[in-house]
């Protein structure tokens, strides 16, 4: 499925907005599709900070030129796959979101895990709980990532098993 939004968003995103193909990402709730836009051309030897400034104009340029046309195409999708679109854009080193999408997800935290939060908003780490769960997330998946890439492979390989079944 993963394949299929990516491919589709390729196809349908005008061949003028970008320097490349767009970065699609997707969960159950949420198609990301960043943009890469061409790089800024500025003489040698600007400065790191004019060349950012640039790149940042440049990000947002192309939002506020390319709205009508990305919430066009964010409401097909929408109703193609049943998910919401978020849109951000790439240049050079800089990258920008321009929306996403915030899902509530409802836990059944115990005491003694409630309590590591409490700790982590405590300490300064976090703001919130839900902060500090979404910090949580974010450490597991920086030191787990060779773990959960596996998982992820292992899981592709159950939907082309699946999509093989009788059902089908």
């Amino acid at each position: 499925m993963a394949e299929d939004i990516g491919a589709w968003f390729k196809g349908k995103l005008p061949a003028s907005w970008s320097a490349g193909p767009p970065d699609v990402d997707s969960d159950g709730d949420e198609i990301l599709v960043i943009v890469t836009l061409p790089d800024v051309e500025l003489a040698a030897g600007t400065a790191e900070e004019a060349r950012a400034t640039a790149r940042s104009a440049r990000i947002d340029r192309f939002r506020e030129e390319t709205r009508d046309e990305r919430v066009r195409i964010a409401r097909e999708a929408e109703r193609h796959f049943r998910r919401k679109v978020a849109w951000g854009a790439r240049s050079g080193d800089q990258v920008k979101v321009f929306t996403t999408l915030s899902v509530p997800v409802m836990t059944r935290l115990r005491m003694t895990e409630r309590s590591i939060l409490d700790t982590l908003v405590a300490g300064g780490v976090a703001r919130s709980r839900s902060d500090a769960l979404t910090w949580c997330v974010r450490l597991v998946g920086m030191h787990q990532a060779d773990w959960i890439k596996g998982l992820r492979d292992a899981l592709v390989k159950v939907d082309e098993v699946r999509s093989k079944g009788p059902l089908n």
